[in-house]
């Protein structure tokens, strides 16, 4: 794009070559090309803008989400990270101790987690489990074990709070690139009505659902089996059997179609760990810990684990100097019907 100098220059020279005359910087007819020019420059910026919003290719924000509208496709809106909170006591009281809703938790990182329901330290126990979710929602609430330790209001009686699970399933908005693929792939893929596109996309509007998967004569001539993933990884019955229903509705005449979890497919990684001088071990390890929860999520459903990608997911990490990459010794094959999952984690120090 044209500065405005560049503009105003041409015009100049445009109007000395039309009349002969030389205009002067100083000229009441010069000052006047200038703030035409000016005006020229921002016509042609917004002349621009409009033609890159024209285009899925190039659109941002909503004006990608427009274009995702026409495409029967919904930008993915963020999720909150879920878990279990345990609250427990130093002795055992001799009535029940209420942690009521909403129950403020606050993780080593400065993140809040909230719970979701009503629990009860029952008379005599020592400990209670009651089901939390990160009060914002996004990736940020994805954490590992035991680092929730802190409760911004401890209940009566309550002395100890930590996350004896990991909080999991946190997803930021999708962002536009990933929202840009799925409109490309939409146009790669048309859905008919009858094609594993089809069901894939009808799948994909439900809130939450990260990745599907559909089979064609999974079992046997008109036959459709649609494997579904969450963000968190394995769905929930619940959601299932609502995908069921709409897809049952929606159909090929003929067509038998089941909505279906995928199998799990734990992968054993072992690291080992060079951090850099003066850093704290625990808090790298926590860190790698977190960066590898998030990448084994239920986006890499029937997705090969590639090492390439761990190597991507470790690369950056604060304070990793360097890491060896023990297991998995080579990429991991995955079938459509499968979620790779985070198995067992061993991290050393190098």
């Amino acid at each position: 794009m044209k500065t405005v100098e560049e503009i105003y220059q041409q015009m100049l020279a445009d109007f000395e070559g039309r009349i002969g005359v030389d205009l002067s910087n100083s000229c009441d007819l010069a000052v006047r090309l200038y703030a035409v020019a000016a005006q020229i420059q921002a016509l042609s910026a917004q002349t621009d803008w409009v033609e890159k919003q024209c285009f899925p290719q190039s659109a941002e924000g909503k004006y990608l989400d427009y274009h995702a509208q026409m495409r029967a496709i919904t930008r993915r809106t963020a999720v909150h990270a879920v878990g279990t909170m345990r609250f427990s006591v130093n002795e055992a009281a001799s009535e029940n101790l209420a942690v009521p809703k909403g129950t403020v938790c606050i993780s080593t990182t400065g993140v809040h987690y909230e719970t979701t329901q009503d629990g009860v330290l029952r008379a005599g126990q020592l400990t209670v489990d009651v089901p939390a979710k990160a009060v914002e929602a996004g990736a940020n609430g994805n954490t590992t074990e035991n680092t929730v330790i802190a409760m911004s209001v401890a209940p009566t009686g309550i002395v100890k709070c930590t996350n004896p699970t990991a909080f999991a399933g946190g997803e930021d908005a999708e962002s536009d690139e990933s929202l840009r693929a799925r409109i490309l792939d939409s146009y790669k893929r048309l859905p008919n009505g009858a094609n594993a596109a089809f069901y894939e996309s009808q799948a994909m509007l439900y809130p939450g659902v990260a990745a599907a998967k559909a089979v064609g004569r999974a079992r046997g001539v008109g036959t459709v089996d649609v494997y579904v993933a969450t963000t968190a990884g394995i769905p929930a019955n619940e959601l299932l059997q609502k995908i069921q229903k709409d897809l049952a509705e929606k159909r090929e005449i003929s067509v038998d179609v089941k909505v279906l979890a995928p199998t799990a497919k734990p992968v054993q990684v072992t690291l080992s760990l060079e951090i850099a001088n003066g850093a704290q071990f625990e808090i790298v390890k926590k860190e790698v810990e977190a960066a590898l929860h998030l990448y084994f999520s239920g986006e890499r459903l029937g997705k090969a684990v590639l090492l390439s990608q761990l190597h991507a997911v470790l690369y950056g990490i604060k304070d990793l100097v360097n890491y060896h990459i023990q297991a998995p010794a080579a990429d991991v094959e995955i079938k459509t019907m499968e979620l790779p999952t985070l198995g067992t984690l061993t991290i050393s120090a190098a």
